[in-house]
């Protein structure tokens, strides 16, 4: 089996609010798909979370090392890109791209040897995994109904997250996070900040008077409370804080966390597997948190390959209980065949299909793809 040509597929039309200062409209292009086609048919599918104008110019650096090589030889494909990166823009949208060819090799591994990906990657822990919803704060009207409303769905997780969250006064975060308790009553609630906004305000003493107003609140644990460098920061609020610490959703490879874990600076990792370095590098850092004692829940404010990325990664490692699920989405809600249902228990199935265990909707894919085609298998 050989790789013969790598495509990409930008999602535009449906692209969601993230938060930011300069916030995302519908056709900007944040999120592409990668398809890795091969002499045999088979098709991989990535995700990564950055535009396709990034992506195709990475796949144009990056496919003398993966045309005409054999797509089951997922890591030492991957660990090849990256080691070619150092001088091209290792840790940006090299890594990024990187990580939607892992998790397109993986797919095509999992159906060459008609397993699920998670299986590859290490074995079935479970079965099923609780999805958190993720949402944006808002004032306390609007966020309430939108989180009743989740509840209703069956959702039994719960994020909020940026908005005027630690940028406003302290009544401000705590009348929101009030509001939040009380739509979801005793359910997991997690906050996050979103300290990797561009000139996010908070400091050291914001993040550790929030974290005692947060427990007040029975909060899972603070997310993304400081600037994603402030390693110092990050390790001196974790041993003051009363409730769990998390982050590192923008950090990028394997080397980046592993000072994070040193220094115990998170009670939970939060890798993107779409920007990270694919499943490859979230298998890795997963396994060094847990010999840690620290958690790793992925980021997932992505697409629905990402999503079943992270289900799969979720099966793989003994500790990762929860994903996240970005409510509202259509590129999560709509680009699979089935799309995603939740059982009685709040929880979503793992695919248990070789590969990803997904298949991309057509119309979905005209609707908001550049290119709808993209991901047809050719023998």
């Amino acid at each position: 089996m050989k790789i013969t040509r790598i495509e990409t597929c930008g999602l535009r039309g449906a692209t969601p609010e993230g938060g930011w200062t300069h916030e995302l409209r519908p056709e900007d292009v944040v999120h592409t798909l990668v398809a890795v086609h091969t002499d045999t048919g088979h098709v991989g599918i990535g995700s990564a979370f950055t535009s396709e104008h990034l992506v195709r110019g990475a796949i144009e650096l990056l496919s003398a090392h993966l045309i005409g090589h054999d797509p089951r030889e997922v890591e030492r494909l991957t660990e090849t890109l990256h080691q070619t990166a150092f001088w091209m823009g290792r840790g940006g949208a090299l890594t990024h791209a990187t990580s939607a060819i892992d998790i397109a090799l993986w797919d095509i591994a999992g159906q060459a040897h008609g397993q699920p990906a998670g299986r590859l990657l290490g074995g079935r822990h479970r079965e099923r995994v609780r999805p958190y919803a993720s949402v944006l704060m808002d004032e306390p009207g609007p966020m309430t109904e939108n989180l009743e409303a989740l509840v209703e769905q069956g959702f039994t997780a719960f994020k909020i997250g940026w908005w005027k969250f630690g940028r406003v006064d302290a009544r401000t975060d705590e009348r929101t996070v009030a509001a939040a308790r009380e739509a979801v009553g005793d359910r997991l609630l997690a906050v996050d900040a979103g300290g990797s906004e561009g000139f996010f305000p908070g400091s050291l003493a914001w993040a550790k008077r929030t974290a005692r107003m947060l427990a007040d609140f029975e909060v899972a644990w603070f997310e993304e409370a400081l600037a994603p460098d402030d390693l110092d920061g990050f390790a001196e609020l974790r041993a003051d804080s009363p409730i769990p610490i998390s982050g590192g959703e923008v950090l990028t490879r394997r080397q980046s966390f592993a000072p994070y874990i040193a220094r115990r600076a998170f009670d939970i990792v939060q890798p993107d597997t779409t920007k990270g370095g694919g499943l490859s590098e979230s298998r890795r850092i997963g396994w060094a948190a847990e010999d840690a004692g620290i958690t790793l829940i992925p980021h997932g404010w992505n697409t629905a390959v990402g999503l079943a990325a992270d289900l799969q990664l979720a099966s793989a490692l003994s500790r990762t209980e929860l994903v996240e699920y970005k409510t509202g989405s259509a590129y999560v809600d709509e680009l699979t065949e089935g799309g995603w249902r939740l059982d009685a228990d709040g929880t979503l199935p793992i695919p248990s299909r070789p590969g990803l265990g997904i298949s991309l909707r057509r119309e979905a894919l005209e609707a908001y793809g550049t290119r709808p085609g993209f991901a047809d298998a050719e023998a």
